[in-house]
């Protein structure tokens, strides 16, 4: 492993991730504000703990009460006149049925002075769920959406068909009160009726759309759910105000930054990756290959969201697939590796934010009875990478803006 490399590629990394923090970009959307009534806050998604934290101490008003729903292990300590639900994902579970059912308690009754304080982030799909299906059987077409690769557009089209606060429905229950959205995005171009599938946002979906995805995959879906494919989610709302905070955009700007920091040419190849995990690793392995020896020190970003077609039985996420991926392309070159992460910390159902690779890991990967090709088949990017000291482990981030890919020429 080049060390040097490693380091660098962390220093970018980790500072990126540091910059979208949602601290500073809560105290901005919120600063000057002024809620009439009484005010509520639900705070939802991956990041909706340190959002929650850091609004309940902005705001000049007090709260009548708050609820945060969010991944297991993200919430860090009390939040005062806040109560605090960790539940399931990507796949959603009881805890998520009992805090979404929360939430509706919460906003079930309100007057039109009242205000939802509704903070958004990724993973609210999973996280903030009351389904019009059974929970097993929301959990089963969770898991096909998953195992199929369809992306995040597709399966919110589907997800937010199935559920009573998804596409708009949320704002809906909460009318005639005033919701009040801050959003961190976590899709490409920042669609806000697909953030978390939309629960305070008209929809742009419509039903002929699910019914394409759900023959598209072959979805196995009973009577009941294919009733509620057909039906039309709201198109217009009047009680709601949106202000997006965050994006993949910014977490590439913010890698730029740091790259030049250490004396790279940062290159922004593009801040809408969207295609399979190993073909954009092999493609950035490509890229390395052809400017490896142009005397440069240079920096190629890629931010967005890969997906990955699960055939193996193996564990990973899909920057520890796109890393592994590209360790067959660097092979023997000196002075080029590849870094991916998650912004939120996470990356698939592991404990690790993503992957690093360089032209030593095939080797190294050799010399412990592994290859890549071989692990990335069986889907265990996890614990090919963790036999070559490639896991990156940042532990909850409290953000949540995609991913960013970094390779590096040193």
């Amino acid at each position: 492993m080049n060390r040097n490399l490693r380091k660098d590629a962390e220093f970018i990394a980790r500072g990126a991730i540091a910059a979208v923090s949602p601290e500073a970009a809560v105290k901005r959307a919120l600063a000057g504000k002024k809620f009439s009534g009484d005010l509520y806050l639900v705070s939802v998604g991956k990041a909706a703990w340190k959002m929650a934290e850091v609004a309940v101490s902005a705001l000049e008003k007090p709260l009548k009460k708050g609820i945060v729903v969010t991944k297991y292990d993200h919430v860090e300590h009390p939040i005062p006149g806040v109560e605090c639900y960790e539940a399931g994902h990507p796949v959603p579970d009881k805890n998520t049925f009992l805090g979404t059912q929360a939430v509706l308690d919460l906003t079930g009754n309100l007057c039109e002075e009242d205000t939802v304080l509704f903070l958004l982030s990724g993973g609210g799909s999973a996280l903030f769920e009351k389904p019009m299906v059974s929970g097993a059987e929301l959990q089963d077409i969770t898991g096909q959406l998953l195992a199929s690769g369809a992306d995040i557009v597709e399966m919110n089209t589907i997800r937010k068909r199935l559920s009573m606060v998804k596409g708009g429905r949320f704002a809906k229950w909460c009318a005639p009160a005033h919701v009040e959205t801050i959003v961190l995005s976590d899709i490409l171009g920042d669609p806000l009726d697909m953030i978390a599938s939309g629960p305070a946002a008209s929809d742009g979906s419509t039903c002929e759309d699910a019914l394409r995805i759900a023959e598209k995959y072959k979805l196995n879906l009973s009577e009941r759910a294919r009733e509620l494919l057909r039906q039309e989610t709201p198109k217009a709302l009047d009680n709601v105000t949106t202000q997006i905070i965050g994006s993949v955009r910014e977490l590439c700007r913010a890698a730029a930054d740091y790259a030049r920091e250490l004396g790279y040419e940062p290159i922004l190849l593009t801040d809408h990756l969207d295609c399979e995990a190993r073909e954009a690793g092999a493609f950035l392995a490509d890229v390395l290959r052809t400017h490896a020896e142009d005397g440069r020190k240079l920096a190629y970003l890629a931010g967005g969201e890969t997906v990955v077609h699960l055939k193996g039985k193996g564990l990973g996420g899909r920057n520890q697939e796109l890393a592994l991926a590209a360790a067959e392309g660097m092979a023997g070159i000196p002075n080029v590796c590849v870094i991916s992460v998650g912004s939120d910390g996470t990356d698939g159902p592991t404990d690790a934010a993503g992957g690093y690779a360089d032209g030593d890991t095939k080797a190294e990967l050799q010399a412990a009875g592994l290859t890549p090709g071989d692990v990335l088949a069986d889907n265990d990017a996890y614990h090919g990478l963790r036999a070559v000291n490639g896991l990156i482990i940042t532990g909850p981030t409290g953000t949540n803006v995609n991913d960013v890919a970094i390779a590096l020429i040193g």
